[in-house]
């Protein structure tokens, strides 16, 4: 199901050009109607359902309806990011609600060294990658 935007909670990111669902949006689907001031899908039969826009949203104001498989029909399933977690918040039509939280990382924003423990840089003309280094290619005939 596509996302959808609740406009009494949307504020179109406090009148910037470029809404945080706009930015995120991988399809380009997020708009903002500038009249408004209110975000909006603009093709929704396009969505995929990633929840990028929902997760990203500062108002919480946008919702995916999701399937009976995973929330009973009529119910809501809407996540709430933060730089460490993500909780997810399963809203049931009887009215209970039931949160689940879950760590996003496992190391301190910024610490990560992508290059820490690759080798250097070695014969370019080789044909080998960096996890082959000393191995000799076989010739496949």
């Amino acid at each position: 199901m596509p996302t959808f935007v609740h406009t009494e909670k949307c504020d179109g990111c406090k009148g910037g050009e470029v809404t945080a669902c706009m930015y995120i949006c991988p399809n380009d689907l997020m708009k903002l109607d500038t009249d408004r001031m209110k975000a909006f899908n603009q093709e929704p039969e396009q969505c995929w359902e990633c929840q990028c826009c929902v997760k990203a949203c500062p108002q919480q104001a946008i919702e995916v309806r999701a399937y009976q498989d995973v929330v009973p029909m009529g119910g809501a399933c809407i996540p709430l990011r933060t730089d460490t977690a993500i909780m997810w918040t399963i809203k049931f039509r009887d009215g209970e609600v039931k949160r689940f939280k879950f760590p996003v990382r496992t190391t301190a924003v910024g610490t990560i060294d992508p290059y820490g423990n690759k080798p250097q840089a070695g014969d370019l003309t080789d044909n080998l990658l960096f996890t082959e280094a000393g191995q000799t290619l076989r010739n496949i005939s």
